[in-house]
């Protein structure tokens, strides 16, 4: 319930206040937010086959944002930023589907 609600709030102020991105973290933002729904499909597959750990999802959710901005910085420094990016994406992409399989698996045996 707490987390809904923390959810409900968050997307209430954020409605209200607008808040805008800064320039200089517009190429990081799409990184950090697939970065942060593939913890979040693997916390739900954890959940379904119950092995949910807290600390693991905390741990999971942050090295994820950190890693994948690391990469796409590392890529605007060497010159190839969008290219490491989409790699970036692809990756996360293909674990996200993965886990979304998974938790379909779980809820329709299908």
């Amino acid at each position: 319930m707490i987390p809904a609600l923390g959810l409900a709030i968050g997307v209430v102020v954020g409605l209200l206040l607008q808040p805008t991105v800064p320039v200089w973290l517009q190429p990081y933002l799409p990184i950090a937010v697939i970065a942060a729904l593939d913890a979040v499909f693997g916390a739900v597959r954890a959940i379904l086959d119950g092995i949910f750990s807290d600390k693991v999802f905390v741990v999971s959710f942050l090295s994820n944002v950190v890693v994948a901005a690391f990469i796409v910085f590392l890529g605007d420094k060497l010159g190839v930023g969008s290219q490491l990016s989409t790699g970036v994406v692809v990756v996360l992409g293909v674990r996200i589907f993965s886990n979304v399989a998974s938790i379909r698996r779980h809820l329709f045996d299908a």
